[in-house]
């Protein structure tokens, strides 16, 4: 079982709060409705939402890159599906 950091995933998800409470990207709005149309709990849709914020922090840290926006909203509209870098 991996472990998380709590101080970490609070951050991520806050992260994706701001994004739907700003609605900015919008896509994350969608994204976030309809997985819960799908019937998946607020709580887990975040957690996805947050798994494809981590890919583009980690890949602008790692590699000192931009946020890659193209990427960040192909994974949005693959989720549940694990997202990719």
């Amino acid at each position: 079982m991996e472990e998380t950091n709590p101080r970490l995933k609070r951050a991520f998800i806050k992260v994706v709060d701001n994004q739907l409470r700003q609605n900015d990207p919008p896509e994350t709005c969608e994204t976030f409705n309809r997985l819960k149309s799908k019937g998946i709990s607020e709580a887990d849709v975040k957690i996805y939402i947050a798994q494809a914020v981590c890919i583009e922090v980690w890949d602008a840290m790692k590699n000192k890159k931009e946020f890659n926006r193209d990427r960040f909203l192909r994974n949005l509209k693959n989720l549940p599906d694990e997202p990719k870098e």
